[in-house]
C-alpha cells in the first residue's frame, strides 16, 4: 500500500507542506518496496506510539501499556499497530504474562524498516552517516570538500556521497531509499526555508536554496540547519536532558542551545550566533565584519599555538552564556576542542567557576562531549518522526 505522508506543524511545529511537502513510499519498478520514504504519521497519536515503540527497544511493549502511557483507547491502539505492522515498521517481540486471561503480546520497533541520511558539510570536509530509526549508524563516508568552490561542485560532492551510502549492497536495508537527508553547515542560515545566508567566510552562498536544490537533486526529502543546532540536536536525542549550551570550535566557532528539551532556532532561526559576540571591541577583524568576536579571538589563539588562551576567550563566551540564558550546563565539541580536550575543559572550567564565586551561585558544570554533526544531522530527519519537534 501506498503511504503519503505529510510532516504537518500539528506533529512537528517546524515542518510543514511548504518546508517539506508529501513523500510517497516508493518502488523499484519490480513491485519491491524500496522503504517508507517518510513514516506514516498520519497523525500525532502515531508518532507518539512510534516513540514509545522506540524507547521499549528490544524488550517491547504490549498495546495495553501503549494506551495507558498515550490515553489513546485500546482500539485507538490497535488501529495504529495494526497499520505499523504492516508497513513494516513494528513486529512481536513475543509474549508477556499478565495477571488474569492470556498472555499479552509484546511489540517493538523495527530499526531497520528505514533510514536516514545526515551529511556534515564543513568549510574543509563533509560527512555523511546513514543511521536506522534507532538512530544507530550503519555506514559512514568522509573526505576533503572545498565549501568555497560552488554550488554545483558541492551539490556533487554531497550528491555522490549519499549515493554511495544508499546503494545496493551496503549494509541492512541500507539499498532502500531514506526517509530523508538532514544537512548541517555552518550559519547563519533560514532553518524553515532551507536557505543559506552569508555563511562566514563564505559571502557567495548568501541567498542559495540549499534544501530545495539538493532535494531536486536526490529525489527525497532534505531538511537543513546549522552545525551546532544538529550536533545538539543528536545529544538531547540521545539523552541529554534539561537546558544546555553546546559550543562547537572547529574551523568556526557556534553555539547549539537547547532550552527546556527542545532545540531554541528563535523566530527568524537564527539564535546560536555565539562566535559572533563581542568581547574585545577593538579586537581583530572577525569574517563576519565586526571585531573582537569570540571566534575570531579562538581562532586566532589556536592559529598561534595558544590554546590555553583559546580556553580562557571561549570560557569568558561562556560564562556570558550561562549568566544570560541559567543553562544547566555547557557542552564543548568540535574538532579543535577534541585536540586538546583537556586544555579547553580546564580553561572554561576555570572561568565558569570564577563566576560562580562572584555571584555566589553553584558552578555550572562543563564536560567535552564527542559524537558527530552528522549523526545530530540524521535526526533532523527522524525527531519528527517520532512526534518530536526538533526536525
Amino acid at each position: 500500500m501506498t503511504v503519503m505522508v505529510l510532516l504537518s506543524q500539528r506533529c512537528c511545529q517546524s515542518a510543514s507542506r511548504r518546508e517539506n511537502g508529501p513523500v510517497n513510499r516508493t518502488n523499484d519498478g519490480s513491485g519491491t518496496p524500496l522503504g517508507v520514504n517518510l513514516l506514516a504519521l498520519r497523525s500525532h497519536n502515531t508518532a507518539l506510539v512510534l516513540d514509545l515503540l522506540r524507547t521499549a527497544g528490544a524488550a517491547g511493549i504490549s498495546r495495553l501499556e501503549l494506551a495507558e502511557r498515550t490515553g489513546l483507547t485500546p482500539q485507538a491502539v490497535s488501529k495504529i499497530t495494526a497499520r505499523l505492522r504492516e508497513d513494516g515498521l513494528a513486529a512481536e517481540a513475543g509474549r508477556r504474562a499478565s495477571t488474569g486471561g492470556k498472555p499479552r503480546t509484546v511489540l517493538r520497533l523495527v530499526p531497520e524498516a528505514g533510514h536516514a541520511v545526515g551529511v556534515h558539510l564543513d568549510r574543509d570536509e563533509v560527512r555523511a552517516v546513514l543511521v536506522d530509526l534507532d538512530g544507530t549508524v550503519v555506514d559512514r563516508r568522509g573526505g576533503p570538500l572545498d565549501l568555497g568552490a560552488g554550488a554545483e561542485a558541492v551539490l556533487a560532492r554531497v550528491a555522490g556521497m549519499v549515493e554511495e551510502l544508499r546503494a545496493p549492497g551496503r549494509p541492512a536495508g541500507a539499498g532502500r531509499s531514506p526517509l530523508g537527508v538532514g544537512v548541517a553547515l555552518p550559519g547563519p542560515l533560514d532553518h524553515g526555508r532551507g536557505v543559506l545566508h552569508r555563511v562566514t567566510g563564505f559571502p557567495a552562498w548568501d541567498g542559495f536554496p540549499l534544501r530545495d536544490a539538493l532535494a531536486r537533486r536526490l529525489g527525497v526529502p532534505v531538511v537543513v540547519d546549522k552545525d551546532t543546532n544538529a550536533a545538539a540536536l543528536g545529544l538531547a536525542a540521545g539523552g541529554e536532558g534539561g537546558s544546555f549550551a553546546y559550543l562547537h570550535l572547529g574551523t568556526g566557532l557556534g553555539a547549539g542551545l537547547v532550552i527546556g528539551g527542545s532545540v531554541h532556532r528563535g523566530p527568524r532561526t537564527g539564535a546560536g550566533e555565539f562566535g559572533h559576540q563581542v568581547v574585545q571591541l577593538d579586537g581583530p577583524r572577525c569574517g563576519c565584519g565586526d571585531r573582537g568576536c569570540v571566534e575570531a579571538l579562538c581562532l586566532a589563539a589556536v592559529g598561534r599555538g595558544e590554546t590555553g588562551e583559546a580556553a580562557r576567550v571561549l570560557g569568558v563566551g561562556a560564562a556570558n552564556l550561562v549568566g544570560l540564558l541559567d543553562i544547566d550546563r555547557v557542552l564543548l565539541g568540535g574538532r579543535t576542542v577534541e585536540g586538546e580536550p583537556e586544555v579547553f575543559l580546564r580553561g572554561v572550567r576555570a572561568v565558569l567557576d570564577a563566576r560562580a564565586r562572584r555571584t555566589g551561585d553553584a558552578a555550572v558544570p562543563v564536560r567535552v562531549v564527542g559524537g558527530e554533526v552528522a549523526e545530530g544531522a540524521a535526526q533532523l530527519v527522524l525527531a519528527p518522526v517520532f512526534g518530536r519537534g526538533d526536525g
